[in-house]
């Protein structure tokens, strides 16, 4: 019987824009990939800050606190919630892809990742970090 080696991608996601990361880590995911994304609490959401706080807090206020639908507010689970948006995870395949996906809120290995595009010393829009975002959903 043999077993079948998969690949793991590491992926960094430290002052990269959030929808770029997942766009990728999904497309690795449905591939096959394993993924493991390390300093998610350091990437960044584009626009003005005021918006995507309001944007998020909704998102969190949404449904019913003792029944559902919840919102995550750690910056991990914030990005892993990003992810298994663009992943058909009601279904077989997207299960299987979602849970190869290891996302830290730091490097806990000291592990190198790949970088996706622009850094955020690049943009030239406002932007905020998940850190940032994930402090005003706990009330930070």
């Amino acid at each position: 019987m043999s077993m079948v080696e998969t690949k793991t991608a590491v992926i960094d996601a430290s002052e990269q824009v959030l929808g770029r990361v997942c766009t990728r880590v999904a497309k690795k995911l449905l591939g096959g990939e394993r993924v493991v994304v390390i300093n998610a609490e350091r990437a960044v959401i584009t626009g003005r800050p005021e918006l995507i706080h309001e944007l998020y807090r909704e998102k969190r206020a949404r449904g019913d606190p003792h029944h559902g639908a919840y919102y995550p507010t750690l910056p991990e689970a914030i990005l892993k919630r990003s992810v298994r948006g663009m992943l058909p995870y009601k279904k077989g395949r997207g299960r299987d892809a979602f849970a190869k996906l290891r996302v830290y809120s730091n490097n806990p290995q000291d592990l190198k990742g790949d970088k996706i595009g622009k850094s955020s010393a690049e943009l030239t829009h406002k932007y905020v970090t998940l850190a940032e975002v994930s402090k005003r959903l706990r009330g930070g």
